[in-house]
């Protein structure tokens, strides 16, 4: 299974067991925070269909004129896999194990990373793999100490184009039916800027911890509601039988 680009044969090979993946250590502690709060969200949502894929710092593969390449966005989103998961262990081949992520993530740090590096070149940039070698529709940049966040979709001509946010600074990803955006806030004691997801309807997909909170807040003003009922009552000269 392949295609050709330009001068490069691409095809989807399985990674051989013995390839020595990267264990580079991430960036900066924010990463892996940022990334679990972008898939807990989905999973609470229930958004995550039961053959769909979030990875983290995971390789994802093509074979470029017969040379492995391997890149890890710091955060990705498969809609569906083909092949049982023990199979994508230790990295994903789009086209032959599944779908071609709907978007992939990069969150920058204080060491120059080639987010945007357009090198065609054996091993190619970041940008040119994600655009041109996976063709990945969404692609998502994200600045996390000034909390800018850049949304960058697939034209007609399969280029990257700077996708506008609405009026509430979020950028529509079509395919998920959802809405990426910038959020202020705490997490886990890190206060800072996150990305998080809003629905078509423009409500917010929470976090555990925010689910907790909103059921206690919702257990209390029951408990409120119920005594100035029973005031209300005991005024009324009634004494409501108590369970």
């Amino acid at each position: 299974m392949g295609l050709t680009i330009a001068n490069l044969e691409i095809t989807w090979e399985k990674l051989p067991d013995d390839f020595i993946l990267p264990n580079d250590p991430v960036d900066n502690i924010t990463q892996p925070f940022l990334a679990a709060a972008l898939t807990e969200s989905l999973d609470l949502a229930e958004k995550l269909t039961e053959n769909a894929l979030t990875s983290t710092n995971y390789g994802i593969c093509a074979t470029l004129n017969r040379k492995i390449v391997v890149k890890a966005p710091d955060w990705a989103y498969i809609p569906s896999i083909r092949v049982p998961r023990e199979e994508v262990f230790r990295s994903y081949t789009p086209r032959l194990q599944g779908d071609i992520p709907v978007i992939v993530m990069e969150f920058l740090s204080d060491t120059e990373g080639g987010e945007y590096s357009t090198k065609p070149t054996y091993p190619p940039g970041k940008w040119f793999f994600y655009e041109q070698i996976l063709q990945v529709p969404h692609y998502a940049i994200f600045e996390p100490l000034e909390g800018i966040l850049e949304v960058y979709r697939l034209d007609n001509l399969g280029r990257y184009q700077l996708q506008p946010s609405n009026e509430q600074g979020r950028y529509s990803i079509e395919p998920m039916k959802l809405f990426l955006g910038v959020w202020e806030g705490t997490r886990e004691n890190r206060a800072g800027y996150w990305l998080r997801w809003w629905d078509e309807q423009g409500q917010l997909l929470l976090w555990g911890s925010e689910l907790v909170t909103q059921e206690r807040q919702r257990a209390e003003q029951e408990r409120q509601r119920a005594e100035r009922l029973l005031e209300q009552l005991r005024a009324a000269g009634i004494e409501p039988e108590l369970p």
